[in-house]
């Protein structure tokens, strides 16, 4: 079995957002990462790789971004992943990256796609979904348990009042979310050392025209000022409430 684990390179959450103008964020010193879920994907792919080493043949990462995210990349590589395959072009839009990431699939024909559920960025939702169109794959979202069980995969996913159980045959896209592991796994001095020899495959993106532009982006307004009322003066904070915000 053949595992891919797709990643964005995403900002750290921690990160101050500021633009260089209304359509261009301004990415000076801006501290990239794996985007949550896809690391949390990842970190399940590579324990059921060492539970299961006589069935789970090869964990691989794939991007779709330019040079500039092979940082990211090489972080993936450090934590455990065997190989990865970088798209060369810019995400345009998750139409574009769900096509791109299809043809990585057809041409090494990967066996269980893991998806994270959004990006901390765009948070979108809908690149695992897009990506199992194109396939023609099975989906399964909301993905919060990937096991295996006598060498079948079963998925636990969350719905309205429980869990529910599947039994799936590969190959399929598994979109994920948080659950599907405890804890991301941290690279280890080894991991970091061997991955500077592990290898990145550059392939080159196939023609497809995105769905949506960035027309411009923009600051939320600030914030007014906190107004604070007497709490011996109920009938003040009622009048704001009904007068002046008119939310009662």
């Amino acid at each position: 079995m053949k595992i891919l684990v797709c990643i964005s390179n995403v900002p750290d959450t921690t990160t101050r957002i500021r633009f260089t103008g209304s359509k261009k964020l301004d990415t000076a010193g801006i501290q990239w990462v794996i985007n949550p879920w896809d690391e949390l994907s990842l970190t399940r792919a590579l324990e059921l790789k060492d539970a299961n080493p006589g069935l789970v043949e090869s964990v691989t990462v794939a991007h779709v971004g330019p040079v500039s995210s092979e940082p990211t990349i090489r972080k993936a590589l450090a934590i455990g992943a065997d190989s990865a395959i970088r798209v060369n072009s810019d995400a345009h839009d998750a139409y574009f990256v769900a096509a791109q990431l299809a043809e990585v699939v057809k041409a090494d024909n990967f066996d269980l796609i893991l998806c994270g559920i959004e990006s901390s960025d765009f948070n979108g939702s809908t690149v695992g979904g897009m990506l199992a169109e194109f396939l023609q794959y099975p989906s399964v979202s909301a993905v919060s348990g990937i096991n295996i069980e006598n060498g079948n995969l079963s998925l636990t996913r969350e719905i309205d009042g429980g869990k529910e159980l599947l039994s799936l045959a590969v190959p399929f896209v598994a979109i994920v979310q948080k659950g599907i592991a405890k804890e991301p796994r941290i690279a280890a001095m080894r991991g970091i050392m061997m991955a500077r020899s592990k290898p990145i495959k550059l392939v080159e993106p196939v023609m497809t025209e995105p769905l949506t532009e960035i027309v411009s982006y923009e600051m939320p307004p600030e914030k007014e000022a906190c107004r604070f009322i007497d709490a011996d003066k109920p009938g003040e904070l009622i009048d704001i409430l009904q007068n002046v915000e008119k939310v009662i």
